[in-house]
């Protein structure tokens, strides 16, 4: 087969990557959302008219925009057209309660939302309100994608309309503003802090650290990617979606994973990239339509995991799946492995470091670089992050005197430079290829008044690879039940924090050191107690 190799591109911001793709292959595919098909001249007209929209409306370059909707053409359109008037987006998370929503929105002091109006079965409306109780001073305007009766929000159509009064010699200016270095989005990660931290990622690393990821794939202009992941994880509208836009790919969007439906889009879209978790790629691979689907177009993506993990992908049809390591700070992947390199290879190690990456691995005591074949702290120098946004004293504890990221993952540099991921150094759960941060679950646990004090752990997972479980110490003379504490916590946290398993105990059946101070390692003794009682 015949495949159009693409050329680097020259662009260095968002908008001028999609101006230079609609010249160059203005009819070529860029979006399919069910009977949408945008080739890249109308995504970069959509994009624009979103973005003049925003300027009638008084949004100014370096202003924070969100975006709350699921998998949807108006998702990049919105993204795009935030990007290209040189605006910051910020990607909320769908799965997110209004608590947490609300914290997000004021933490990037974000003054306008663009949202659907439902998301699957949620009214996202009626949570909009909800945050809003909660309170959103910073926010001054709510565009709604979707049907919407109230007079004080704005629908998404309008914006079209409002771009036509921009005149054609400021559309010029408006659309070629950003700058390189300019801060494209800001995503929340988890970590070990309390409250998730703002990330802020800048043009040029969107470009430059995608299209070498790109390169590991050999991806080409022919080749689709499967859009399952949700676009608002960095896997999703940094990595994913920059990665083959670079190359001039095509993007088919899934509004929500479902096993079923994502098997018969691939067969449909004759789907070549796989962008998953371990447990979507189990998923697939377990639903009884699977072996009725066609997956045979499938070739390479990306995925972390175990090597059964991968080989699971592997088995569905990726056969050039690559390994990959990284995190939101630094871009998405730093380590790739060539789509081509020997299958045994790529599934036991995430490859060496992409163009412009250093990579090293630290020892725990000293932080002195280890030679390969030990075990220490992967650390990363190059494309990175500017800082966590509004928080100088985290990013400072982040990083080694001469610039390299403390990742907090363990991991081996093997003797052909690919680095081999070992799990966490910090109590981060990963579930699902989702992070968690204990901190953040045991803060709102807290807020109970029968709970003294709470510890969150990650229990081993076949499935998810980790559950969350909690250590719980009752405050005196109060009982409280597992079912209580979900209630409660389904008002703060998403569903996928809610610890699945609960441990009642003591101040003195704690582990601790002769010092006084908590084992975290051992807690997870406490479930094996209670599963053998």
């Amino acid at each position: 087969m015949f495949y159009n190799a693409p050329h680097k591109p020259q662009a260095k911001t968002a908008s001028s990557l999609l101006d230079e793709l609609a010249q160059s292959q203005p009819t070529s595919e860029a979006v399919i959302d069910v009977d949408k098909r945008w080739s890249y001249d109308e995504l970069r007209r959509r994009s624009r008219s979103v973005a003049f929209g925003l300027w009638s409306l008084g949004v100014r370059p370096g202003d924070r925009v969100a975006i709350l909707m699921g998998n949807r053409a108006e998702w990049l359109s919105s993204y795009f057209g935030i990007l290209g008037m040189g605006a910051t987006a910020v990607a909320l998370n769908t799965w997110l309660t209004p608590y947490e929503q609300s914290y997000q929105l004021n933490h990037s002091r974000v003054t306008t939302l663009i949202m659907s109006a439902r998301f699957r079965k949620r009214n996202l409306l009626v949570e909009f309100e909800e945050m809003r109780s909660i309170g959103l001073p910073r926010l001054m305007r709510l565009i709604v994608w979707g049907e919407c009766s109230r007079l004080d929000y704005i629908p998404f159509d309008e914006l079209s309309t409002r771009a036509n009064t921009i005149s054609e010699s400021d559309k010029m200016t408006i659309w070629s503003i950003a700058r390189p270095d300019d801060v494209a989005c800001i995503l929340y990660t988890s970590g070990s802090t309390a409250q998730p931290k703002g990330v802020p990622l800048q043009h040029w690393g969107l470009i430059e650290n995608m299209w070498e990821i790109g390169e590991r794939m050999h991806l080409t202009t022919e080749d689709r990617l499967w859009v399952g992941i949700s676009l608002f994880w960095s896997f999703g509208c940094v990595n994913a979606l920059f990665a083959v836009m670079t190359h001039g790919g095509t993007l088919v969007l899934q509004h929500h994973f479902e096993a079923g439906e994502a098997l018969s889009l691939i067969e449909k879209e004759r789907c070549s990239v796989f962008y998953g978790t371990p447990n979507m790629a189990l998923e697939l691979s377990r639903h009884p339509d699977k072996e009725n689907r066609d997956l045979s177009a499938l070739r390479t993506g990306a995925a972390i995991g175990t090597p059964e993990q991968m080989q699971m992908v592997v088995d569905l049809g990726a056969q050039e799946i690559c390994n990959v390591y990284g995190l939101t700070e630094a871009y998405g992947n730093s380590a790739v492995t060539d789509s081509r390199a020997p299958v045994e290879y790529r599934l036991n190690a995430s490859g060496e470091p992409l163009e412009g990456v250093e990579m090293k691995v630290l020892d725990l005591e000293t932080g002195k670089p280890l030679p390969p074949g030990n075990l220490g702290e992967i650390a990363l120098r190059g494309r990175l992050m500017p800082g966590y946004l509004d928080d100088p004293s985290t990013t400072k504890a982040s990083m080694t005197m001469d610039g390299f990221l403390l990742t907090g993952d363990l991991g081996v540099l093997d003797e052909k430079g690919w680095i081999q991921f070992q799990g966490r150094k910090k109590e981060l759960i990963k579930s699902g290829g989702i992070n968690i941060s204990p901190a953040e679950i045991e803060t709102v646990l807290c807020q109970h008044n029968a709970v003294e004090s709470a510890y969150v752990v990650g229990l081993p997972d076949t499935t998810l690879d980790q559950s969350v479980g909690a250590v719980l110490v009752p405050s005196d003379g109060n009982v409280v039940t597992e079912t209580e504490l979900k209630n409660f916590c389904r008002k703060y946290l998403a569903k996928y924090k809610i610890p699945h398993c609960y441990v009642f105990v003591s101040d003195d059946d704690l582990p601790l050191t002769s010092t006084g101070k908590l084992k975290r390692n051992r807690l997870i003794e406490l479930f094996d107690s209670k599963f053998a009682g």
